[in-house]
């Protein structure tokens, strides 16, 4: 392909400028929210110390291998998701744009919590929380209401307002591009929020009562080795963690110069995610020991997950400990930073899907995606029932959205269109880390198979006891009616014509030279 093909190509779909922007990028993705309040209390619930063996089995069998197939699919066929699977053969076309609905789903939500936590970083200077963080939570700050009353469309000024304000800056920096809006902006957030999360963790090592926190997070259960739901439990994490099989890193891949070296580059971002949340393990039970200590319980009676972590148990902790403001704008700046870097990739993968498919520009693209994504965002999720939808939503769209089409990405590109041998073939052109056939056995057998163990043991769980205890109508429309949804809406954009000028029949072998950025 020619130098000025090449130019064209990479001006009319954006380029990250090196290796190094691009892997800042894919770990301010994978780097989220779900590394500070999630990873922690798995670790603690499946066996401690213990879970780290599992963890980093299901790392290196599930986690990089996949992470390779999503670099190899936008690497290779230099496109968004949907184009992606359109180049790779007309029917796996639908599997990108359901990955493109999820992206959307989790966008909409996602962007809440960010606002949360811009308030409670403002909260944390004066404590406005009070003695009784969770009253304040749910009450003065959601004002939720209850959800057997029905769906209420209240609107809570106090979160509208940081919402907003959140939706702008993601559009400011979604227009500005690749380089200049997501390249930047991970190459500065990403620097920033390491610095500040290795500060929260160094002072809350010192906090009295820390070291019990650490005693009980690595302590190993050894037994808990037998039980099936640990090893589900840990490569649903990866899975979750790593931001793959849902279309931001096939799209991020895209992006790259043609001569980069994406299996290196996959090694360095698995593993820098997992040593963000081991960090983020250690600086969280850490606190939770203090806490534990200072109410005179046991730290498995304080040690929680998600939004109950973020913003109960550690506003309850800054107003217990010295220099609690510090450790509180330490803690909610950070959960700023890790989710405005992950929610500019979810909704990239959007934009990128409607540039592809329509030929639109940078600007206009993103005005059509984030505009309508901030207005349902704004109209769900500033009102009173927003806790409520946010929790149901994710839980369906995660298990049975991301894990769901993972496991059929995976089965369908190995034994449907069989393209694993030539994506191999692409990985080790520049590859550092050679992909073999144990790459090909591990993405087309054993992942599946571990990854349907997880969706099943989910099914079950969430068949035999309702969610959370949510009414019917809930867990039918925000939950089981959004995940089939996705899958629907996906099927019929895939009958929506291309442009015509879009290259769809390129064979396989030439797709990579063919439009190289």
């Amino acid at each position: 392909m020619s130098t000025t093909t090449e130019s064209t190509e990479a001006k009319r779909r954006g380029a990250f400028s090196s290796r190094r922007v691009f892997i800042f990028a894919a770990i301010g993705s994978a780097v989220g929210l779900g590394n500070i309040w999630r990873f922690p209390y798995v670790a603690y619930e499946n066996g401690g110390g213990a879970f780290m063996i599992p963890y980093l089995i299901a790392l290196l069998t599930a986690g990089i291998p996949f992470l390779y197939l999503d670099y190899a699919m936008g690497h290779r066929t230099r496109g968004s998701a949907p184009l992606a699977f359109r180049r790779i053969s007309k029917r796996t076309e639908w599997l990108g744009w359901w990955q493109v609905g999820i992206c959307f789903v989790i966008a909409v939500y996602y962007a809440v919590i960010i606002a949360w936590s811009l308030k409670y970083t403002i909260f944390s200077f004066d404590k406005k929380w009070g003695s009784d963080p969770e009253s304040y939570f749910f009450g003065d700050f959601l004002q939720a209401s209850d959800i057997a009353d029905g769906l209420t469309l209240d609107v809570v000024p106090g979160v509208m307002v940081p919402l907003v304000l959140t939706w702008i800056a993601v559009i400011v920096i979604m227009a500005l591009g690749v380089q200049k809006g997501i390249g930047a902006t991970s190459v500065v957030f990403i620097p920033v929020l390491i610095v500040a999360f290795v500060a929260l963790v160094v002072r809350a090592l010192f906090l009295p009562g820390a070291i019990e926190g650490l005693d009980t997070l690595f302590t190993p259960n050894w037994e808990a080795l037998s039980h099936a739901g640990v090893w589900a439990a840990a490569y649903g994490q990866i899975f979750f963690s790593l931001s793959i099989g849902f279309g931001i890193m096939i799209t991020y891949s895209s992006y790259v110069n043609r001569k980069t070296d994406m299996t290196g580059s996959g090694a360095v971002v698995g593993f820098a995610n997992s040593s963000f949340e081991l960090l983020c393990g250690i600086g969280v039970f850490s606190a939770l020991g203090f806490m534990a200590q200072a109410q005179g319980v046991a730290v498995d009676e304080v040690a929680t997950d998600g939004i109950g972590l973020a913003f109960v148990a550690f506003p309850a902790i800054i107003n217990e400990a010295p220099a609690g403001a510090l450790i509180g704008v330490l803690f909610f700046a950070s959960l700023i930073l890790a989710g405005i870097t992950s929610l500019v990739s979810i909704i990239e993968v959007v934009i990128s899907a409607v540039r592809d498919k329509f030929e639109m520009h940078r600007l206009s693209a993103t005005l059509v995606v984030t505009l309508p994504a901030a207005v349902v965002s704004l109209f769900f999720f500033s009102t009173s029932t927003a806790i409520f939808v946010l929790d149901t939503a994710d839980k369906f769209i995660n298990s049975f959205g991301i894990l769901l089409v993972a496991v059929v990405s995976m089965l369908v590109l190995a034994w449907v269109v069989r393209t694993l041998p030539a994506f191999a073939d692409h990985l080790n052109e520049y590859g550092t880390v050679p992909v073999r056939g144990w790459w090909i056995v591990l993405i087309s057998s054993i992942t599946p198979l571990g990854l349907t163990v997880v969706l099943v043991k989910e099914f079950i769980d969430t068949v035999k006891e309702p969610y959370e205890g949510y009414p019917d109508w809930l867990l039918y429309s925000a939950g089981w009616g959004l995940a089939a949804a996705v899958i629907v809406l996906g099927i019929l954009a895939s009958v929506v014509r291309w442009r015509p000028d879009t290259p769809l029949t390129v064979p396989p072998a030439d797709i990579g030279e063919e439009v190289e950025r």
